[in-house]
């Protein structure tokens, strides 16, 4: 068994986050070495970082970031290959961040990037696409066995450190059950590790459309540059008036069977609006604070874009479930890898993940390797072992604190990430990465032929 594939057998192993692994930065760099032996040999892009660079071998975890991609690559396609319709020609800039060969796929007929994901996946090139509200949707492939891999994890990570999922819960998810996205990805996961059979409740089956995402985020760049016409613009409040009375009545049906089983421990995972929603409807019931059983797992985050809430939101979500367990973790569409949050609010390094803590610039390893010790604020990035679809080495968007303490607060090893994770930019802005120009013009150069 190789290194990377041992790691890969810790990642899902009982305990994982629990206990030390022994000299595992030292098989980490092992591993690394591996995986960029072969990459570098299945992905041009890789190649040529390396060659630039003059990275030959992997010889310290600071040799890995001029290898790293930087999250706009999965988005630096020519717009225009989407809006002219030219399938073959995004084949083409897919190939270029995708290990197995894509540019097969038969997309003869395809009228819609919806139905150019659906090709995809038929062919086993398991798509995700990411929100797009920088204005530009991001793809990433991988595999079967990729997605196989991370629901195995899901089961490790989910309800730690409190509660270890059997599948004997109603699951209570406020969100929709289709879509190739990393958010319903996770939706599907959570229910088949916690869920009975039949207990698995979603907000709707209206499915996430990659398209309509992405006209919207269009549109909204052009308004905000004053091409937008009002004809476009008066269509587009009717269609999000008309989808929000629909998710409206759907979740007054949802919360009415949600509170139905209120007593028993169930899974819920919900943003932070939909959460407060949740809780009028409550209200509006004579429902009051902490009826929820205390071994009810409820998840709660994101959903604060563009959307007024109070100031004590998060404080009104805690104190009407109650006594219940939180669930927390760290992860993104980019990552295989998922960390868990400890009892002392604290994200713990899967066996899997190498974590890479970069100055903002994204060019320069900080760190213990500097003499530095104790807590230090960066931007995240990180190779992952996991994917076999594509190279798992990302700058991210990411600004985290590190703790490279040895041991947590709450006595498992360490180093740990806190609680306090934020953007370097806000929506609509550039994210300037050091890297990021060279490596998009690079990919734009391979498919310009």
């Amino acid at each position: 068994m190789s290194i990377r594939q041992e790691l890969l057998e810790e990642l899902t192993a009982p305990g994982v986050f629990d206990r030390r692994i022994d000299d595992l930065e030292a098989k980490q760099l092992a591993a690394a070495r591996e995986l960029f032996a072969l990459r570098r040999e299945q992905l041009a892009v890789i190649r040529r970082r390396a060659e630039e660079s003059g990275v030959n071998e992997i010889g310290s975890f600071a040799d890995l970031v001029p290898l790293l991609l930087a999250h706009t690559s999965y988005k630096s396609y020519p717009a225009s290959f989407m809006e002219a319709g030219r399938w073959d020609r995004m084949l083409q800039w897919l190939q270029t961040l995708s290990v197995q060969d894509v540019t097969g796929v038969d997309v003869d007929g395809v009228k819609d990037v919806d139905e150019w994901i659906d090709r995809l996946r038929a062919a086993g090139h398991m798509i995700l696409a990411t929100s797009g509200t920088t204005g530009k949707v991001s793809f990433l492939n991988h595999t079967e066995g990729d997605n196989a891999l991370k629901r195995r994890h899901y089961r490790t990570i989910s309800g730690w450190p409190y509660l270890t999922p059997d599948n004997s819960r109603h699951v209570f998810i406020v969100g929709p059950s289709s879509g190739p996205n990393s958010a319903v990805e996770a939706y599907h996961n959570n229910a088949a590790v916690w869920a009975k059979p039949g207990g698995a409740h979603f907000l709707t089956d209206e499915p996430i459309r990659i398209g309509d995402i992405s006209r919207m985020a269009s549109l909204r760049h052009r308004m905000t540059d004053g091409t937008a016409t009002p004809a476009e613009i008066e269509a587009a409040e009717q269609e999000v008036a008309a989808k929000g009375q629909r998710m409206k009545v759907a979740l007054e049906s949802f919360a009415d069977e949600l509170l139905a089983h209120r007593h028993e421990p169930i899974t819920m995972t919900a943003q932070w609006a939909q959460h407060l929603m949740i809780i009028e409807q409550a209200r509006r019931m004579g429902i009051g604070d902490g009826e929820f059983h205390p071994q009810s797992l409820i998840n709660a985050g994101g959903g604060v874009k563009g959307v007024v809430l109070p100031p004590d939101y998060k404080e009104q979500v805690y104190r009407f479930y109650g006594d219940v367990v939180r669930g927390g973790a760290y992860g993104m569409t980019e990552l295989a890898s998922t960390m868990p949050r400890c009892e002392h609010m604290r994200y713990h390094r899967p066996p899997s993940l190498i974590w890479l803590l970069l100055d903002q610039t994204g060019e320069r390893l900080l760190g213990p390797q500097d003499g530095v010790d104790g807590v230090v604020e960066g931007r995240f990035a990180f190779l992952d072992l996991v994917y076999e679809g594509r190279w798992g080495g990302l700058i991210s968007g990411d600004k985290v604190q590190v703790d490279f303490a040895d041991t947590c607060p709450c006595g498992r090893p360490g180093p740990t990430i806190l609680d306090t994770i934020s953007r370097f930019t806000q929506p609509g802005q550039d994210d300037h990465i050091g890297c990021a120009g060279t490596i998009d013009s690079y990919i734009r150069g391979a498919i310009a032929a």
